[in-house]
This record gives C-alpha cells, sequence and structure tokens, in this order.
C-alpha cells in the first residue's frame, strides 16, 4: 500500500521545472546580454566588470541606454501632446467656418438679387462640410508627422543601443567573457 501511495504523490508532484529566483539581475541581463566569465571570474568579478564596461561604453558611445528608454517615453508624450494641440485647435472648426459660409451667402444672395437668408443657409451648410474636411485633413497630417517622428526616434535609439551593446560586448571580451 506504501507504493501505491508514493507513486501516488510522485504523479501529483508539478511536470513544469521551478525557476529558481537567484535575485537580482546582473547588469549584461538587464541588457539582454548573455556573458560567461570564461576565465572562472567569480561572480562579485563579473558584476565589477560589466560595471567598468558599462562605464567604458557609455564613455565610448555617447549612449546611456537606460537615458534612451527616458528619452523615448518623453518624445511620445510630446508627440501626444502635439496631435491632442491639433485636435483642440481645429475643434469647432465646422462651426467657424458656417458662420464665414453663411456670411459668404448673405452678401452673394444680396447682391444676386436673391434671397439672403436662403443663401445665408446654403453658405452655412457648404462652411460646415469645408471647414470639417479641413479639420480631419489637419489632424490626419498632425497624426502621420507624430508617428514618423515616432518612428524616427525609435530608430535612432535602436541604432545607438545596438552600438553600445557592440561597445559593451568589446569591452567584455577583453576581459576574458564570452558574450552574446
Amino acid at each position: 500500500m506504501k507504493r501505491l501511495t508514493l507513486l501516488v504523490c510522485v504523479c501529483a508532484l508539478p511536470l513544469t521545472p521551478v525557476i529558481a529566483d537567484d535575485g537580482p539581475q546582473t547588469l549584461a541581463s538587464t541588457l539582454e546580454i548573455y556573458v560567461f566569465p570564461a576565465d572562472g571570474q567569480a561572480a562579485d568579478q563579473q558584476s565589477k566588470d560589466e560595471a567598468e564596461c558599462y562605464s567604458w561604453a557609455v564613455d565610448n558611445t555617447g549612449t546611456d541606454p537606460f537615458e534612451l528608454q527616458e528619452q523615448d517615453a518623453a518624445v511620445a508624450e510630446q508627440t501626444e501632446a502635439q496631435v491632442a494641440a491639433v485636435e483642440d485647435a481645429t475643434q469647432g472648426a465646422g462651426a467657424r467656418t458656417a458662420v464665414r459660409g453663411a456670411a459668404a451667402g448673405a452678401v452673394i444672395g444680396e447682391v444676386s438679387g436673391g434671397d439672403a437668408g436662403d443663401s445665408a443657409a446654403i453658405g452655412a451648410a457648404v462652411g460646415v462640410v469645408a471647414g470639417r474636411r479641413r479639420a480631419r485633413a489637419a489632424n490626419a497630417d498632425a497624426q502621420a508627422q507624430a508617428a514618423e517622428q515616432q518612428e524616427a526616434q525609435q530608430e535612432s535609439s535602436e541604432h545607438q543601443a545596438a552600438n553600445f551593446k557592440k561597445a559593451f560586448g568589446v569591452c567584455l571580451e577583453a576581459k576574458d567573457y564570452l558574450v552574446k
């Protein structure tokens, strides 16, 4: 009976591996760089070497990957603010152009000898449509420009981060680490 109980207990154990949390990540693993001590360096030595190489890579590339993340967030906020400003500026564009259209229609109706009221109504309707079209076009242009800015910033950040990782890896390799 004990065998059956033991067998049941073994079968009831989870089949997924348990991953131990070894504490804080190393600097290299935070940057998604895999570093192996090829010469048997201790963990504290590896940490010291990574910190030295991080500083060296920042000095030689002019890029700090943690600052890049902050810059990307700031650019995203700025472009969102620009789009919102354009949307705010174009809000009510139909009403503003309706007033102008009504005024123009009334003048045309008066000059042509027609009914100024009917001409004003037609002018107002035309003004609303024209104003809304311009507002939509302005909003679309602002969104396209914002998307271009974010894409350019992202490409620049990715290029700078790649250069930093190369410099960081070269420094670690010079200190007898395998880097991937």
